[in-house]
């Protein structure tokens, strides 16, 4: 279709401006969404592959949540490095959910890009209820103790790290000793 490629771009243009001016008036007011040491707000999604994530069903579980979108080049940059942590530690409680920012009807170019990654991803659109509300940029990833309190919030591709990660996550782990 002629003129697909312009309207995406514009698109893309439009959301990346919604996205800065809520971090203005964000940082004006002094909300950055989730606060860190509180409760993780409700978060209930339908994820890519039709099954439920129910955030307060995951107590117990360390959860790393990622707001990434398909135009976001610092995004994609970060999500092997997640990946890898991802696979590391999985099966030690650590929980990883992709939220994508893209609009509903990109849903196939959100899923051809997570074809690449073992962890889920869903659509923010979708989430309901979603008390963490929209992110104030992309990438911003957050994570959360198995007890349901947030502990840390990444924003910007260069603050996700096998390192950054590490020292975040790693000490939230049951097994946090043997993970070294």
């Amino acid at each position: 279709m002629p003129g697909s490629g312009a309207r995406r771009a514009t698109r893309r243009g439009a959301r990346a401006l919604l996205l800065l001016a809520l971090l203005a008036v964000s940082a004006e007011s002094g909300a950055l969404g989730p606060e860190i040491g509180r409760p993780a707000p409700a978060l209930i999604v339908q994820r890519l592959d039709g099954t439920r994530f129910d955030l307060a069903a995951l107590r117990g579980k360390v959860v790393i949540l990622n707001y990434w979108a398909t135009w976001c080049a610092p995004c994609r940059a970060e999500m092997p490095v997640l990946e890898a942590f991802y696979r590391r530690y999985a099966e030690q409680g650590l929980v990883l959910l992709g939220l994508s920012v893209d609009d509903a009807h990109d849903r196939r170019a959100v899923a051809d890009v997570m074809r690449q990654f073992s962890y889920p991803a869903a659509l923010a659109s979708d989430a309901k209820p979603d008390g963490f509300g929209p992110p104030l940029a992309v990438p911003t990833t957050l994570v959360i103790d198995s007890a349901g309190i947030v502990r840390a919030r990444l924003m910007s591709g260069a603050a996700v790290s096998t390192e950054s990660l590490t020292q975040l996550v790693v000490p939230l782990l049951p097994a946090a000793g043997a993970a070294h």
